[in-house]
């Protein structure tokens, strides 16, 4: 590739990327897989490490990707923030408490912003064990010697959180937004029955404290929720995760408490723990009445424990009552966390192991058409039966007549179909060496 290719490609990858990210973290309408996501953020990485000319600090790979609601209501008084709960006149812009539906992007009103008081970065991924042995010799490398081990956890596949705790009352709870500040979700986060409101006081934690995990939708209650939308003749959840973060963005939060989110914490800050051990420290928030999956965490001394511990979930995270896509690699020891630091966006004590999308081949019978409520109209594709990820599979997801288009389907053919995060799963390829050749 010369130098003006890469650039143009760069440039692409860039404004692709940014695109997706708002697909993924404000719309929570992904249009893409977590795994070609990722493909082109490391195609994006290894292009400006080849070219460092055309580096440039508002890339995506010097970011989080951000949640964030525009900052319509920044400058109002608490009261009447949309996290309030409080209803709000159609003359602000916004629907009132009582229309509450599930809007996206820019239909969806912004919810007060507040500053992380310590920085809610993303974390770096792999889908193979090279990647891993790599993190691990850069791991041992940059703690000269010194003997270290690693907590196992499970990725949940959710929207992130951070709680902010004063004297043992929660303060407020704010999304990972940019990893700089996030969406003020309180009244949202107060519906979900396992957040305490208040602490125990014979507890001793802390006067301030952050503690940090995933709000997800148990896999029943969006089975549930799907049922009820397609009676109601509305476009189904493609999957918990995106009808979780759909969810916590809500105005009302008496709507939030119907869809029975539920939260895992795994990861406690402040300036005065109980323990300089990550894994202890969880141990002691659970004891304070926090909802820590402890029975899901494991410590490992040696990366074959680490390899173990994915190999056993990647079998079993089917009989899970909620959505993981992986697992979360941390060094324990704070102060060797500290010592290895952090990248612009992710920590270099930490990597997510990703579990690869789950795929079938199939034929392809026929694609039809379903009109919603509203008259939107969707393409759904019709495919001879087929076991996938446990159950069988009948039906995919088709976007929209461009990628029909895109993919070139034609009834007939045998393709691809993945699940990986996806309740609902999608075409993602056509198998062209199986037409005949007077198809082509």
């Amino acid at each position: 590739m010369d130098r003006e290719s890469a650039r143009e490609r760069i440039l692409q990858l860039r404004q692709t990327i940014e695109r997706h990210n708002v697909a993924y973290y404000v719309r929570s309408q992904p249009t893409i897989s977590d795994y070609e996501f990722d493909m082109l953020l490391k195609e994006l990485e290894r292009l400006e490490k080849e070219y460092p000319e055309f580096d440039d600090p508002g890339s995506p790979t010097h970011h989080v990707g951000s949640d964030l609601m525009p900052g319509l209501f920044d400058d109002l008084p608490e009261s009447m923030h949309p996290a309030s709960g409080k209803k709000r006149s159609r003359a602000s812009g916004t629907s009132g408490a009582s229309d509450s539906s599930d809007l996206s992007g820019a239909e969806r009103p912004a919810f007060r912003q507040i500053t992380h008081t310590y920085p809610m970065l993303s974390l770096g991924n792999t889908y193979n064990q090279e990647d891993l042995n790599d993190f691990d010799q850069r791991v041992a490398r940059l703690l000269q010697g010194t003997a270290y081990r690693y907590i196992c956890e499970l990725k949940y596949d959710g929207l992130s959180i951070s709680l902010r705790y004063h004297q043992g009352k929660l303060q407020y709870a704010v999304t990972r937004g940019d990893g700089i500040r996030g969406d003020d979700v309180t009244a949202n986060i107060r519906t979900i029955p396992t957040v305490p409101q208040q602490l125990p006081p014979d507890k001793d934690y802390p006067e301030d404290f952050e503690i940090r995990g995933e709000v997800v939708m148990p896999r029943d209650v969006f089975n549930r929720l799907n049922e009820e939308r397609i009676r109601q003749e509305e476009v189904p959840f493609a999957n918990p995760r995106n009808a979780a973060s759909g969810s916590l963005k809500m105005l009302n939060p008496a709507d939030v408490a119907k869809r029975k989110l539920a939260c895992y914490l795994y990861y406690l800050a402040g300036d005065q723990l109980p323990s300089g051990s990550h894994y202890a420290n969880l141990q002691q928030a659970a004891a304070w009445g926090f909802n820590v999956p402890l029975e899901y965490t494991k410590p490992c001394d040696h990366l074959d424990d680490v390899f173990r511990f994915i190999a056993y979930w990647h079998e079993h995270r089917s009989t899970l009552p909620f959505d993981i896509d992986g697992i979360v690699i941390k060094v324990d020891d704070l102060k060797q966390q500290q010592m290895l630091g952090f990248t612009s966006k992710t920590p270099r004590w930490a990597i997510a192991y990703k579990f690869p999308a789950e795929r079938a081949t199939t034929k392809l019978l026929s694609i039809t058409y379903q009109v919603g409520r509203t008259g939107a109209v969707t393409p759904v594709a019709n495919l001879q039966p087929v076991l996938l990820s446990g159950t069988v599979v009948k039906r995919a997801t088709l976007h929209n007549a461009d990628q029909i288009a895109l993919l070139g389907l034609r009834t007939g053919d045998m393709v691809y179909v993945e699940k990986g995060g996806e309740i609902i799963p999608k075409i993602v390829g056509v198998d062209k060496s199986q037409r005949a050749a007077s198809d082509d």
